[in-house]
């Protein structure tokens, strides 16, 4: 692995459990100055207590609610506030809703969370970015994305095609942002099947975790800091990746024209230009 770590910014959202905090406390580890931001303060604190006890660096916190955009809008107000620059924003924030689920921006949980979310923070921070990195999934092969309906998935609802929907809308966001903003190196990555807290809000998921074969967060997060630290030249921006290498996705999330649809849409959806 290429070490550019030297006190680098990096901003994991979604870090409070999980991948994001498995990351966190590896890219703390390897020096860098890590941002955690999470939804849950209490559950925040208590990671910023497992960054700090294994690398010996206090984190920063960002509270944030990726159901609500004016959370997120008030996120990137508060770190633009505090930082010049971000070297990586991971974003890694997500959610699995199990029943049709509006947010109060009036979109499916799901692809708000996952996609429309992350997608207006890294617009309304790009000036200060150098890298981005996206969790995205191998489950973007049960996405049906419609740019043009972004709530479909609410008819007939069933949560993993709204997850894959989500996931899907990740990897062509990547490759998007890739295309458009040359100078920042953004990449995806599938970290495989990872018991998380996912598991823990439905007792079929977590029955049906058993009999996968899962990894640990740990495990799950190696991409993720491996993307992070790796050379440029060594990686393709707009990539997908998993287990450190690159991959193609399902022909539906390696789309250019419904890419470029997909932006457009999700800037429209979020109120920002295109």
């Amino acid at each position: 692995m290429e070490d550019l770590t030297g006190r680098r910014l990096v901003v994991v959202t979604g870090a409070s459990s999980g991948i994001g905090l498995a990351a966190a406390v590896q890219l703390a580890c390897r020096g860098d100055r890590v941002v955690l931001v999470g939804r849950d303060p209490a559950r925040l604190q208590a990671a910023a207590e497992r960054v700090r006890e294994t690398s010996g660096e206090r984190p920063e916190l960002f509270r944030a609610d990726f159901a609500s955009l004016d959370d997120v809008r008030r996120l990137a107000e508060q770190l633009r506030a505090a930082y010049d620059r971000i070297d990586v924003l991971a974003n890694n924030a997500g959610a699995i809703a199990l029943q049709p689920l509006s947010t109060v921006d009036g979109f499916e949980m799901s692809i708000q969370a996952n996609h429309l979310a992350p997608f207006l923070l890294t617009n309304l921070l790009a000036d200060r970015l150098g890298r981005i990195v996206v969790t995205a999934s191998g489950a973007h092969r049960f996405g049906a994305l419609d740019p043009d309906d972004l709530n479909a998935p609410l008819r007939g609802y069933r949560s993993l095609g709204a997850y894959g929907t989500s996931k899907q809308a990740n990897i062509l966001f990547t490759a998007e942002a890739a295309r458009r903003w040359p100078d920042i190196s953004a990449y995806s990555f599938h970290p495989g099947v990872v018991r998380t807290r996912f598991a823990n809000d439905s007792r079929l998921v977590a029955f049906g975790m058993r009999f996968m074969p899962f990894r640990s967060p740990e495990k799950g997060a190696e991409t993720l800091v491996w993307l992070a630290n790796q050379d440029p030249a060594r990686l393709i921006t707009g990539g997908y990746y998993y287990n450190r290498r690159v991959r193609r996705p399902y022909r539906k999330a390696a789309n250019p024209q419904l890419a470029a649809r997909l932006w457009a849409a999700s800037a429209t959806a979020v109120g920002i230009d295109g």
